[in-house]
């Protein structure tokens, strides 16, 4: 199934569950792999890095690695930094947080 983000018109990338999928996703403007951009969709829903792990079948620490990425390539440092990202590029609806 092909996941959709209504802001904007853009579309998520396809196989984001797919585990090895590590590709730079082409619409994100900071480069951000679709990696990063599932684990940073459920940062900004709340899930803690051991639910995240879990739900990706990762490890904590791969967690860790790659929310440290994301706030490094985006140059953020809070959550709700993330969060507005996350919205402003459709990523995820404001109200699904």
């Amino acid at each position: 199934l092909q996941q959709h983000a209504h802001a904007h018109g853009r579309h998520l990338p396809q196989n984001m569950n797919h585990p090895h999928l590590a590709s730079t996703s082409p619409g994100d403007p900071n480069g951000l792999s679709t990696r990063e951009i599932e684990v940073l969709t459920l940062i900004v829903r709340g899930l803690t890095n051991k639910e995240i792990a879990d739900r990706l079948c990762i490890s904590t620490t791969t967690v860790i690695s790659h929310r440290k990425n994301i706030m490094e390539k985006l140059n953020v440092r809070s959550v709700s930094g993330l969060t507005i990202y996350a919205v402003m590029n459709g990523y995820i609806e404001a109200d699904r947080i």
